[in-house]
């Protein structure tokens, strides 16, 4: 028979033996409930230290079951912006695992923006020291630290404003929408595009928005070849800016761009092709020089015009270090002469710049300097 002694010592034991994992589950439910907090002080973290820049994330909400966080209202701007838009500002950024990629082995992810903002104030950006160049692709990595296979943009929006332009000029495009597959996080040398990137949008003047190609994104200079036009703009939405930089209202027109740019270890090669068609400049009253200013205009104008399609146009090839880039200016007169003369521009990408045009001039480059070592 059992003595009293030893039910008590079993009633003890008992008690050890329920205590350890009702400890554990208590010390999960702690760290469960802790983990948005820990993860928030982690982000705010990462952002505080962009050289710059300041910035800071509103809520995260974490969830265990997707492997996945998301992040409300993250907002970034230049320290000593003049301005209090925020530079970048992203409602719901949603950060996961792709399950369907982990059964086959791969820990890759999906990000998910919806209604992030880009807002570029021309003088906040113009203000105070550059960021390093690669402070963004650090954050990149230290927010999300697995390769990401799939990142969605859903109705964005970017902006250009010059807030002391008379009138401010709003450049702008909205319901940006774009699909990018295969990024990586790590930074490579190699001369490879993986990723895979298509987009459109509408800009101001109800214009068509239209991007596709291909790049390597997390480089200090992403190479990439891409195409993008921009496809029956209203020319009166363009009038605070041509007002501005040309001193030129628009009555009626129609304004098209088409473009494509390759890149690759910093060298550009590329072109922009602008076309202006059924344009009619606004008559106004005002002073001698400003009337003698917009019937130079409007004579050039009708003079290059491409009488048939009534289309005035040119195409300007780009070349160089991204940092000193120059349009040759000799092809780009020749170009508007060449439209309005010989053969119309057509209203399309011309398909005629790969990335291997950009990594051929980068080789020769090398090249040159060896031989000259």
């Amino acid at each position: 028979m059992e003595t009293k002694n030893q039910k008590s010592k079993r009633k003890v034991y008992k008690k050890k033996r329920y205590a350890l994992p009702v400890a554990i589950i208590v010390l999960l439910i702690v760290l469960r409930l802790s983990l948005p907090t820990i993860v928030k002080n982690y982000v705010n973290d990462v952002l505080a230290n962009i050289p710059g820049y300041s910035g800071a994330v509103e809520d995260i909400d974490i969830s265990l079951l997707r492997g996945a966080y998301v992040i409300h209202n993250l907002k970034l701007n230049k320290v000593d912006a003049g301005s209090e838009v925020p530079y970048l500002d992203l409602e719901r950024t949603d950060i996961s695992l792709e399950w369907k990629s982990l059964f086959k082995g791969k820990i890759v992810g999906e990000v998910i923006m919806t209604k992030p903002v880009f807002i570029y104030v021309f003088e906040d950006q113009q203000s105070g020291d550059e960021a390093d160049i690669d402070d963004w692709t650090k954050a990149l990595t230290d927010l999300i630290p697995i390769d990401i296979n799939h990142l969605e943009i859903v109705n964005g929006k970017a902006a250009f404003v010059e807030v002391t332009a008379d009138p401010t000029i709003d450049l702008n495009m909205h319901d940006i929408n774009l699909i990018a597959d295969n990024l990586r996080n790590v930074i490579s040398q190699e001369r490879n595009l993986p990723s895979h990137v298509k987009g459109t949008a509408i800009s101001i003047g109800n214009g068509k928005v239209n991007l596709e190609g291909r790049l390597n994104l997390v480089k200090q200079i992403p190479d990439m070849d891409m195409s993008f036009s921009l496809e029956n703009t209203d020319m009166g939405a363009l009038n605070d800016f041509t007002s501005h930089y040309a001193g030129i209202d628009f009555a009626e027109g129609n304004f098209n761009l088409y473009s494509e740019l390759a890149i690759a270890d910093g060298f550009l090669k590329g072109y922009i092709k602008p076309m202006l068609k059924d344009s009619k400049l606004i008559e106004k009253k005002d002073n001698f020089f400003e009337k003698l200013w917009e019937g130079f205009v409007g004579f050039f104008k009708f003079v290059l015009k491409n009488q048939k399609t009534d289309t005035l146009a040119t195409k300007i090839p780009l070349e160089g270090d991204l940092t000193q880039v120059k349009s040759k200016v000799f092809p780009a007169i020749f170009n508007i002469f060449k439209n309005a003369w010989i053969s119309g521009f057509k209203g399309i990408v011309d398909d005629e710049v790969e990335f291997e045009d950009a990594t051929q001039e980068v080789d020769a480059i090398e090249a040159k300097k060896k031989e000259n070592d």
